[in-house]
């Protein structure tokens, strides 16, 4: 098979598993609590990069590069996955599926924005074009429509669901500089970050019994979204010849994400949320259009 054609085919593997986890998030928070999903799904992200390293042939290049980068894996750790899913998951818990996946697909546009600050760029006309139009699109599905009352399903779960695009952002910024292998990186990222999770949730009272469906939830996602998914994606924009097409796939995770809320969770998909989403994938294309000229 040509390399193309294997980068579309990982690229498309790793959206498919990406429209699943919305789904997975909600169904899987009905049997555990936010903290307990972070802390078994992490088990299981950890258990499947090793297993990833260890078929690749990489797994004694794990401890070497723990010597070297512990400080800076047990920072990023903290970030992703504790702080970053921690108040993801809180976000599902309060708003319906559908509110907290659009709401996050503006990660890419907190991203140029927090670039400012943090590494000194500049903002094009584009860019805060697009921020009007993705955050219209967020107080759209916010207030399901309703923007002259601004009355919010849930104003908390907004919140929650906007700053963890904050998280995720930084994250990205500060992790394009990191040095080590990212496959190495991330299963070190999750090594170190399990003692943190689980300290917290035996502080908060988490550590207790769970219903095997939610353990079967979070090996779910925590073996797929948070590992094995990463490596396909990673995967595919090393084999092709295109990195602007592989990364385009990503827009048809949203509208495969809502299908199958709508036909697994049984929730009815509201006309505010597909015009929100609408905006800000629109907001999202009107940045990437502009990034071109």
């Amino acid at each position: 098979m040509p390399q193309q054609k294997k980068a579309y085919l990982l690229g498309l593997s790793a959206v498919l598993a990406w429209s699943t986890v919305a789904t997975a998030f909600k169904i899987s928070l009905q049997h555990l609590s936010p903290a307990q999903l972070v802390l078994y799904a992490s088990i299981a992200s950890t258990l499947s990069l090793l297993s990833i390293l260890l078929w690749q042939g990489r797994l004694a290049s794990l401890l070497p590069a723990l010597r070297q980068h512990w400080r800076g894996s047990l920072l990023l750790g903290a970030v992703n996955p504790l702080a970053y899913y921690l108040i993801l998951f809180q976000a599902y818990a309060l708003l319906p599926a559908q509110e907290a996946q659009a709401i996050n697909y503006t990660w890419a546009l907190t991203m140029t924005l927090l670039s400012v600050p943090l590494l000194k760029h500049q903002l094009s006309r584009h860019d805060v074009l697009a921020a009007v139009i993705c955050y219209l699109g967020v107080l759209v599905i916010g207030t399901h429509g309703q923007l002259l009352q601004l009355h919010f399903s849930s104003l908390a779960g907004v919140g929650y669901a906007l700053a963890s695009t904050l998280l995720w952002a930084g994250y990205w910024i500060f992790n394009a500089r990191d040095q080590r292998e990212p496959v190495i990186g991330l299963t070190l990222n999750f090594l170190l970050s399990l003692p943190l999770t689980l300290a917290f949730c035996a502080f908060s009272g988490e550590l207790k019994p769970v219903a095997w469906q939610g353990l079967a939830g979070a090996a779910y996602v925590g073996g797929l979204e948070m590992g094995f998914t990463f490596v396909l994606w990673l995967s595919a924009m090393k084999l092709t010849s295109s990195t602007a097409r592989i990364a385009n796939l990503i827009f048809l995770s949203p509208l495969l994400s809502l299908g199958l809320i709508h036909f697994i969770v049984g929730e009815p998909i509201l006309p505010s949320t597909l015009i929100g989403l609408g905006l800000i994938l629109g907001g999202l294309l009107l940045q990437k259009l502009g990034k071109t000229h």
